[in-house]
């Protein structure tokens, strides 16, 4: 695997990872204390960063 390739492998992991936190996070008690604004947002966030994952697995299932 190339350097650039590795790269983003990693990226894909660590992006994995804060998404798993963020969705744990939605079950939280300290969730439903924010407002709808901000839990719209988080939802928003939790739907780009979902998005990302995807095309980052794209790519690395296109590197073999």
């Amino acid at each position: 695997m190339q350097e650039f390739q590795e790269r983003v492998v990693k990226e894909k992991a660590e992006l994995d990872e804060k998404l798993a936190k963020l969705r744990l996070f939605f079950t939280s008690e300290i969730f439903y204390t924010l407002s709808d604004e901000e839990q719209e947002r988080l939802n928003r966030q939790e739907n780009a960063m979902t998005e990302y994952s995807e095309v980052l697995g794209e790519r690395i299932d296109a590197f073999v």
